[in-house]
């Protein structure tokens, strides 16, 4: 028998970013937003897998440590996305330079992203993580057409250089996975998570 829907089971992204506040939006459950002034850094060598893991769980437990007494109900859902090009991690572009490389780079060639997902249950601070990665085939494109892209501003800041529910879409030639670990949330995987917390999205 499912739970009705209360406050325990609202949802807390640990995100700014407009596109995973969308995505969450679509699930139907309660939710709010606090944004995570989580450090990014990593020291050492991890795979990508490690890396978006790592990420995901430090987003959500800094924002655990950030809410008040009171605020502490409910699964806090915290997400990261790395572009993989030959086994060099593409962040986000420091400036139009690095975009530039990094879309060259990708051009014409099948590369991997992915996502992290972490949950973490605000007032016991039980927790789950786990990744999904998407393959993602770009077209091949001129010189002039990567600056026509990074001129969008689009680029600015993604992962990658690129945003495929954007005008990034008209440069991705074919996806094999989840595209939504592509847009930054695998909403099936963030699914499979809440059931952990006895959180059922169908």
């Amino acid at each position: 028998m499912s739970k009705s829907p209360n406050h325990e089971q609202r949802l807390i992204l640990a995100s700014s970013s407009p596109r995973r506040q969308e995505l969450i939006q679509g699930l139907g459950l309660p939710y709010i937003i606090r944004v995570s002034d989580a450090d990014e850094t990593v020291e050492g060598k991890i795979t990508p897998s490690e890396l978006v893991e790592v990420l995901s769980v430090r987003k959500a437990s800094t924002v655990r440590e950030m809410l008040e007494a009171s605020e502490k109900h409910g699964i806090i859902v915290g997400s990261d996305t790395v572009v993989v090009l030959h086994n060099e991690v593409l962040g986000k572009p420091v400036d139009e330079e690095d975009s530039f490389r990094m879309l060259k780079g990708l051009q014409g060639t099948t590369h991997h992203v992915y996502s992290g997902v972490a949950c973490i249950d605000a007032a016991t601070g039980k927790q789950v993580v786990s990744h999904s990665v998407t393959n993602v085939k770009m077209k091949a494109m001129s010189d002039e057409q990567i600056r026509r892209y990074i001129a969008t501003g689009e680029p600015k800041d993604k992962a990658g250089s690129y945003a495929i529910q954007g005008i990034g879409a008209t440069i991705v030639e074919a996806i094999e996975g989840d595209y939504f670990t592509v847009v930054g949330l695998p909403l099936s995987l963030l699914s499979d998570l809440l059931l952990t917390f006895d959180i059922q999205v169908l």
